[in-house]
């Protein structure tokens, strides 16, 4: 989809709070949609800090720890990782489909549903994309593309709507498989920076 499955090129986030956001979106769906390469993994590695205090402090553990694996990864050695975790061979040890996890059936209708939401929002997936619209990668690339329209009411209540949809529902659930699987490594601290980060993303639009 135009806006949704090509994820854009990650930059460490600067201030505003919503350029930060959407640029954590912009890392997950990157690194959701295919393993990291060098010139990522070096990004992640920086020493850059994520200001603490409160809520955020979670959120500034989980990222020291992301980079500090980044720096000790190798780029061909996570690629494979990420093929082992999200592809593999006949069945993946975690899908990285949403509907997956937001119902035991009826997961056509959720996609329908959701090809609807986003049709209404003038995004469609691509004839080029591989992967349908529930895709974590995708659902990321949204929410960084609704951020990008700005913070008026209106525009908030589009992030609140489509979060609580599609991603809040299943992102827990997500995150403990990948920590879970005895082949992830790199993965399971990008996990734990997804949980940390997507909870604060819930208190964050509650309070919008």
């Amino acid at each position: 989809m135009s806006a949704t499955v090509t994820p854009v090129r990650f930059q460490l986030p600067e201030v505003p709070e919503d350029q930060a956001r959407a640029g954590y979106y912009a890392l997950l769906a990157r690194l959701y949609y295919a393993g990291p390469d060098a010139p990522l993994l070096e990004s992640i590695a920086r020493p850059d800090e994520i200001a603490a205090g409160g809520e955020a402090s979670a959120l500034a553990s989980a990222w020291n720890a992301l980079s500090a694996a980044a720096r000790a990864m190798d780029a061909e050695a996570a690629c494979l990782e990420y093929d082992e975790v999200f592809v593999g061979t006949g069945k993946a040890e975690v899908t990285p489909y949403a509907t997956f996890y937001l119902a035991e059936t009826g997961r056509e209708k959720i996609l329908v549903r959701l090809k609807n939401d986003l049709a209404a929002m003038g995004l469609a997936r691509t004839d080029r994309s591989r992967e349908p619209e529930d895709h974590v990668a995708g659902l990321f690339e949204v929410m960084r593309h609704l951020i990008s329209q700005g913070s008026e009411d209106a525009a908030l209540q589009k992030q609140r709507d489509f979060f609580g949809r599609y991603v809040g529902p299943f992102f827990p659930v997500f995150c403990v498989a990948i920590s879970k699987s005895d082949k992830s490594n790199f993965y399971k601290y990008v996990a734990g920076f997804s949980r940390a980060f997507l909870l604060v993303e819930t208190e964050v639009l509650k309070v919008f």
